[in-house]
């Protein structure tokens, strides 16, 4: 169905700008004006609108920077009793990104045309069923200045969390693709003239000298095509590998295993599962249902199996906390506290703890990975510029021994 882009004044004689869903442009022109609103300028919006296209959506999407500040700025507005369509009309021409703009003005419009607000938001990716659930909470509690305001704190420590893991790899991953690069360079120009005179003076040459030569000429000749193309090819083949359920099996299970930052992704998925169950207790959303929504939001994919399970133990009246001891992920501390939650009845109360202890440890072990990882970094590269050292003085020490 075509969406038409409009212009328009509401009744308080204030400029709207917005987008409708109709399939002609008088059908959606009427349907502005049952809503009270006085149609300045309609038009349809072409395929080829900036908003539609994906590619475009992708490099400008909607960050969780930005949906913080869209929580807080309807928190505010809400409490302040500005109805809810004038909100979010006010806070859509405020909003630089052209992505959640865009969002915003169709949320409106559904809103005005009878839909609940969580109704609206569930139509859009950007709103994970958390923050939907949350908003109809919200809505059936009447407190939805609250709620979304708590989702503004809730968004920005996921932000803070991911920023902080981010900046800490982004050192190391410098490091490491610099050297790449360097050590790809000396490989094609400068190995080659250092090693000519060794391989024609005829001598045997040692194995780590044969080695050295034999990396240079893979770099130096047709065979670096054969290695951008594999790693595009692979590197497009794991992507699309990662979307599907086996893939998703795999990319999870390695994320646990791996050496060093497998302990931290634990944490990671723990810090979400117990902040997550206890936002939702909170808000009075059914533990079954709470346990659902939870498993989407974790993200990995054994967690989501092994909390799906859990829902349906719970469902038939089984104990969470003794089913989530059944589970290597989960530690014992977790099932520890969750069953003094379900035996005093303040499980949101275990779960909020739960979640600021193992939040601090994944603090903590970013802080003490940044330090471990420079250390290694430099005996990697002392190992490394060594190995290529020694490949090139050892023939030439046996040279000199030969005279």
């Amino acid at each position: 169905m075509p969406i038409f882009n409009y212009k328009a004044l509401n009744q308080l004689n204030q400029a709207l700008e917005g987008a409708v869903e109709a399939p002609t442009i008088e059908l959606a022109e009427s349907v502005l004006v049952d809503r009270g609103l006085r149609v300045i300028s309609i038009q349809e919006q072409k395929k080829y609108d900036l908003a539609d296209l994906k590619i475009l959506n992708i490099l400008s999407g909607v960050k969780k920077k930005d949906l913080v500040v869209f929580s807080r700025q309807l928190s505010v507005m809400v409490s302040a009793t500005v109805p809810i369509i004038q909100s979010l009309r006010s806070i859509g021409q405020q909003t630089k990104n052209g992505k959640l703009r865009s969002i915003i003005n169709i949320i409106a419009d559904d809103v005005d045309g009878g839909l609940k607000l969580s109704e609206a938001m569930k139509k859009h990716s950007i709103f994970d069923n958390f923050f939907v659930n949350m908003v109809a909470s919200g809505e059936t509690s009447g407190k939805l200045d609250e709620v979304l305001s708590y989702l503004a704190d809730e968004v920005e420590k996921s932000y803070d969390l991911q920023a902080k893991i981010k900046g800490a790899m982004i050192y190391p991953v410098f490091i490491v693709c610099g050297l790449i690069i360097v050590a790809i360079a000396m490989m094609i120009f400068v190995i080659p003239n250092l090693t000519s005179m060794l391989t024609q003076s005829g001598q045997e040459l040692p194995l780590p000298t044969k080695i050295l030569i034999g990396i240079s000429n893979f770099f130096r000749f047709k065979y670096i095509y054969i290695i951008i193309f594999a790693i595009i090819f692979g590197g497009g083949g794991f992507y699309f590998f990662k979307k599907t359920e086996s893939g998703r099996n795999f990319a999870g299970g390695i994320k646990l295993r791996f050496p060093v930052f497998g302990r931290l992704f634990q944490n990671i998925y723990l810090v979400r599962f117990a902040g997550t169950l206890s936002s939702l207790i909170t808000a009075g959303v059914p533990l079954t249902e709470a346990l659902r929504i939870t498993a989407e939001v974790v993200s990995n994919k054994k967690y989501k199996d092994i909390i799906e399970e859990t829902m349906k133990k719970v469902e038939d009246g089984y104990s969470l906390a003794d089913e989530l001891s059944k589970s290597y992920l989960f530690p014992p501390m977790v099932s520890q506290m969750l069953r003094i939650g379900e035996k005093t009845g303040r499980m949101n109360f275990v779960l909020d703890k739960l979640a600021s202890f193992y939040s601090r440890e994944v603090s903590n072990m970013v802080a003490n990975l940044t330090s471990l990882l420079e250390p290694m970094i430099m005996v990697a590269i002392g190992v490394g510029v060594g190995g290529m050292v020694a490949a090139v003085i050892m023939p030439m020490y046996n040279m000199a021994n030969a005279f």
